[in-house]
């Protein structure tokens, strides 16, 4: 999501610092007519929320690990007169938190723009600000993973969550550079992780752009939420009901793409030797076998929507289930937090 200009309705908000949802356009003309009752599984700034319920939603469910967005969810709670609820938990949990059969469910996976635009959450490495990247601002930060880690560890998550070549080398020189003073400030990680790679060259991504987002990934157990949060939504959709995912890497894209595999009976085996995957009911439809990206009014809108992956799938009346761990593409220090 980006910032973006605002009216005073529920299509946008009356927020001065609002954001642009990315994809809300193709799912709300996939899942036409919108009524019933949604998850916003991700709440953020909002924008989902607000594009759901200006489309004719009866209710939208807000969740979000993240405590500031609370104080956005109360000024739309208060203009959606009823029509709009929040809840403050991971989406891992929102089937213990909403009891009531829902018609959809909407992810925006990742880190949002309004907390990276925000320094002192310390997503970013282009402002200087505390290194943190907590989103429920409690538990282990950056901070304590990248001064208390082994450098085998801190190789392992860069490599694996942030798919960063030069993993080793990098981590070598976290290990230096902590033994000298701790590392407690973004740009200071930024300007470690640059001095091991070359200068970037126009249009290429910042030095530290896979080290953030893998430390990000590890401190906030991204993947292991995802997994937990598609089952979660998977619990809660009726039959016919709508699950609709946004991702931006593809990581992220290659685990919800298998979980719908297997959840829908589409994904088959790897080659005739591999052993016969026992068959359930397919908990899922798929909509599209590919996903959906953002066409070129979104892009020239919304540049951050370029790497942005859509993928839908409707429930079956099949029960819920659980998605085979070592069929889904999940690193493989994700796959021993899981076991």
């Amino acid at each position: 999501m980006v910032p973006a200009a605002e009216h005073n309705d529920l299509s946008t908000g009356s927020d001065p610092a609002p954001h642009i949802p990315v994809l809300l356009r193709p799912i709300l003309e996939a899942v036409a007519p919108v009524q019933g009752d949604w998850v916003d599984a991700t709440f953020g700034a909002g924008g989902y929320s607000r594009g759901l319920l200006a489309a004719g939603a009866d209710h939208v469910a807000g969740i979000d690990r993240d405590p500031l967005a609370a104080g956005i969810a109360k000024t739309l709670s208060d203009e959606a007169q009823g029509r709009f609820s929040f809840v403050q938990t991971p989406f891992s949990a929102m089937a213990d938190a909403l009891d009531v059969p829902q018609d959809g469910v909407v992810f925006d996976l990742g880190v949002s723009s309004m907390q990276l635009d925000q320094a002192e959450r310390g997503f970013s490495f282009l402002q200087d600000g505390p290194l943190d990247m907590r989103m429920e601002q409690a538990g282990a930060s950056a901070e304590d993973l990248v001064n208390g880690a082994p450098e085998g560890e801190l190789a392992d998550i860069l490599y694996q969550y942030g798919e960063e070549r030069a993993s080793r080398r990098i981590a070598r020189a976290i290990v230096a550079a902590r033994a000298e003073a701790p590392i407690t400030r973004t740009l200071q990680l930024a300007e470690i992780v640059s001095g091991c790679l070359p200068r970037p060259k126009p249009g290429q991504s910042h030095p530290a752009t896979r080290s953030f987002q893998a430390l990000r990934i590890a401190v906030n157990d991204e993947f292991g939420e995802i997994v937990a949060g598609l089952e979660a939504a998977e619990a809660l959709l009726r039959p016919g009901g709508w699950l609709a995912v946004v991702t931006f890497h593809s990581l992220e894209d290659r685990i919800v793409k298998r979980f719908l595999q297997a959840r829908s009976g589409t994904s088959g085996r790897g080659n005739r030797y591999a052993p016969e995957i026992k068959e359930t009911p397919a908990a899922f439809h798929l909509e599209r076998r590919r996903s959906i990206a953002a066409d070129e009014s979104e892009l020239a809108a919304n540049p951050r929507a370029r790497s942005a992956r859509l993928r839908l799938a409707r429930r079956s009346d099949a029960p819920a289930g659980r998605a085979p761990r070592d069929g889904l593409g999940l690193p493989r220090l994700t796959q021993e937090m899981l076991r």
